[in-house]
């Protein structure tokens, strides 16, 4: 009753702006936080309401003694084990900003900011994924940029890292994060594994159940909440217990506990560099990771936040002028003497030259690629002694992530300069999702060694792509010639049934096909067959261990959700998600006669220069190379007009 008394209170200097009305809300909230018995559910929700209340007095009084308060009851409910998740992570956010606006020397930001990271993360990531809900994540997206930020701007660059780790992908890091751990532990006492992701479960659903108001309850309702507060204060202090219990067991000391920066640098790939890109409306940064060294800060001045959503804005403009979200989409027919394509059309006469393609890819390389190219020292090396290009995963944040960056460079007739002269590129959705691969890195197993193919032209309610029949015949056939153990499906041949079956008993498949992605569930993405959808939900519950290679010769399999783009919510991710160690994808339409193309020159590098073929497998380690060295061919055929580069630019690596 004293929390909503507070609450109407402060509704009412909102409108009357009376500064007792502030006065008796806050006084009523002090009440309120006071009688909440230590432990309670609601203590967090509480104190934040309180917190609420005196930085709003502070702002209309410039009282600091009001500022520190409010500073100090946000870090109360924030460090509160008990009760919603949810509360305690808005009132670390609070606590962080606030700590951050006023005093931006303060050793406590870090620690505001590892609470706020660990509960966006850990607690209420877990909260709403269990329970099929991803709507709570836009509430989170952007605090683990904003978060390093702040590490940044202190010199903790180790904590930068860590928070990007730990506060991105929350999608598929739950799902890992439970799984995997769980996965062991069964296999070591199934039955304290078995408890653990029942209280788990218990403990989401009561964090999830608060009650705002006691009004118009009776007596035995109002004790009947209260018991269940008391029981879910004991599920927390058992869930306390039961995580103790397994983090004494050898090998499990780390049991659903955040990565630290030592877990995070211990298995970065022997060769190579793995980038983050931080995008943040305050700044811009890279980290780079190389094994052996410690991690390097790249700061990126000439780069902003407004600059990607200019960018991004362009790009996405000329993908509509262009008609290329969504392969076999209308068909203009080439004209005598083109190159046959489906989907792309010349760029208007007096197009704007910072409104193509051209002025993206020049600006990324320009602000973005080029400097951290040159601090990473990639640009001085003599190719001529060492022709062997470097690998580069990157990993970008914000509006980035809907952007190019393995193409970027300045294409023109005088100048040719790129991303592509200089390194091989992946993309990787965190840098876990590459460390986990070379931690498990073993060779593909013989028994499934080999490449599933499907072609699906003629899925109910898409458009027909008939190329995608040629495109998997020619490989198959090629696949023969080469002594690889392969299977081609076609059309109604394949049920999902049996397409997962396929999946089990083969290292690498190739769908050629149309695909759908699910931002609101990204589990519920799938791809298009005759016979039915193929979700990512169904393929995860397959847990493929053996998995290697999956090309995605479908449109826009690596386009994110704009307003989670620090989540990766893309078919490309969810396949890394499911278990497969690289995946081929596209960030918009591709035309028919170019992804035959660019297919067939990728496994021919992998037949020339792979591992295992000769024993009739099929291996996937050389795939980034094979990429780049297939888009290289393509691009080499093609002139330097903007509506060339949407051929090609569109292909890109992900994973291992």
């Amino acid at each position: 009753m004293l929390n909503n008394l507070g609450v109407a209170c402060k509704h009412r200097f909102d409108n009357t702006g009376d500064l007792a009305d502030l006065a008796e809300a806050i006084a009523a909230q002090k009440r309120s936080v006071a009688l909440t018995p230590e432990g309670h559910v609601d203590f967090s929700f509480r104190a934040r309401n309180l917190g609420k209340f005196l930085h709003v007095r502070f702002i209309s009084g410039g009282d600091t003694k009001d500022l520190e308060e409010s500073i100090g009851v946000y870090r109360l409910g924030a460090t509160c084990d008990i009760g919603s998740p949810w509360e305690s992570l808005l009132g670390a956010v609070k606590w962080a900003q606030l700590l951050r606006q006023y005093h931006p020397q303060s050793p406590e930001i870090l620690l505001a900011f590892d609470v706020a990271v660990h509960l966006g993360a850990l607690k209420a990531g877990l909260e709403h994924m269990v329970q099929g809900r991803y709507s709570q994540l836009e509430t989170v997206s952007g605090l683990a940029t904003e978060a390093a930020v702040a590490a940044f701007e202190l010199d903790r660059t180790d904590k930068a890292l860590e928070w990007l780790e730990q506060g991105r992908c929350l999608v598929w890091s739950q799902l890992n994060n439970l799984r995997t751990p769980l996965d062991e532990l069964r296999i070591h006492d199934s039955e304290l594994a078995q408890r653990v992701s029942d209280l788990s479960q218990l403990l989401e659903v009561a964090g999830s159940s608060r009650v705002s108001s006691y009004s118009g309850m009776s007596l035995s309702e109002k004790l009947d909440v209260e018991d269940g507060a008391h029981a879910h204060l004991k599920r927390a202090k058992e869930w306390d217990d039961l995580l103790k219990m397994v983090r004494a067991i050898p090998n499990f000391e780390s049991f659903l506990k955040p990565p630290s920066i030592s877990t995070i640098l211990h298995h970065i790939p022997d060769e190579g560099h793995i980038v983050i890109i931080n995008v943040d409306s305050r700044r811009c940064d890279a980290i780079a990771l190389r094994a052996g060294l410690e991690p390097l800060h790249i700061p990126l001045p000439d780069f902003t936040f407004n600059k990607g959503k200019r960018y991004q804005g362009v790009l996405g403009d000329r993908l509509r002028h262009e008609g290329l979200r969504a392969r076999g989409g209308d068909v203009t027919g080439p004209t005598e003497g083109e190159v046959p394509e489906r989907s792309f059309r010349r760029v208007r006469p007096g197009h704007s030259s910072d409104d193509t393609l051209q002025y993206v890819l020049r600006c990324l390389w320009v602000e973005v690629v080029k400097p951290i190219l040159t601090a990473l020292g990639v640009m001085e090396v003599d190719r001529q002694s060492q022709p062997r290009l470097p690998r580069i995963w990157w990993c970008p944040t914000g509006a980035l992530s809907f952007l190019p960056i393995h193409a970027a460079g300045i294409y023109d007739c005088i100048k040719s300069e790129g991303t592509l002269d200089y390194v091989v590129s992946s993309y990787i959705p965190n840098v876990a999702a590459l460390t986990d691969r070379v931690k498990n890195s073993h060779p593909v197993d013989s028994i499934v060694a080999g490449l599933f193919l499907t072609s699906q032209p003629d899925a109910p309610n898409a458009c027909s792509i008939p190329g995608t029949t040629q495109e998997v015949r020619g490989i198959h056939s090629r696949a023969i010639q080469a002594g690889t153990r392969a299977l081609k499906v076609e059309g109604s041949a394949l049920s999902v049934d049996s397409c997962l079956k396929h999946m089990e008993e083969f290292s690498s498949v190739h769908f050629a096909c149309h695909a759908h992605q699910n931002a609101a569930d990204p589990l519920q993405s799938s791809f298009l067959l005759h016979m039915g959808c193929l979700d990512l939900a169904t393929i995860i519950r397959l847990n493929l261990k053996k998995a290697d290679l999956a090309f995605l010769s479908a449109c826009q399999t690596s386009t994110g959700e704009e307003k989670l783009s620090d989540e990766a919510v893309h078919l490309a991710a969810g396949m890394l998600a499911a278990g497969y160690r690289r995946v081929v994808a596209t960030m918009w339409s591709i035309g028919d006669d170019h992804a035959q193309r660019v297919a067939c020159d990728f496994y021919e590098y992998i037949w020339k220069h792979g591992e295992g073929a000769r024993d009739g497998g099929f291996d996937g380690s050389k795939s980034a190379y094979a990429l780049h060295h297939a888009t290289q061919q393509l691009r080499l055929c093609l002139d330097i007009s903007d509506s060339y580069l949407f051929i090609w630019v569109p292909f890109v690596h992900f994973g291992y």
